[in-house]
């Protein structure tokens, strides 16, 4: 969670379905994609502004050699180059000719301050 107040921007909470770290002001969960209010702005926020960043990439196991492991992991630094969040995604393995496809991508939306007392039911 984020040392930022409630209402203020960047602030974050644990999504009530899935628990992941999320923006206070997300609609929708970027991790498990569910609605977190019922509102008129609910939809609006479940589509990006824009993706500054978007990187796609596959690796595929050669035909002969042994079976490989693989880890992928997120970090994300500051303008001073200090990392502020590093992350597991997830691990696995690969057999001869298996192949797996990978998509980072960074969304924004510009940042709304949530009041508790305007309309929708958080939960």
């Amino acid at each position: 969670m984020s040392s930022e107040r409630p209402g203020t921007h960047g602030a974050t909470r644990a999504c009530p379905h899935c628990r992941e770290t999320i923006l206070e002001s997300a609609g929708v969960c970027p991790a498990c994609r569910r609605f977190l209010r019922f509102d008129g702005d609910a939809e609006a926020d479940q589509t990006p502004a824009l993706t500054p960043l978007r990187i796609e990439g596959s690796i595929r196991h050669p035909a002969d050699g042994e079976p490989w492991e693989y880890t992928v992991v997120v970090s994300i630094r500051n303008d001073r180059g200090e990392e502020i969040a590093h992350k597991l995604i997830g691990v696995g393995a690969m057999t001869p000719n298996e192949q797996r496809s990978f998509i980072l991508s960074v969304e924004a939306v510009t940042a709304r301050t949530r009041g508790t007392g305007k309309g929708g039911t958080r939960h």
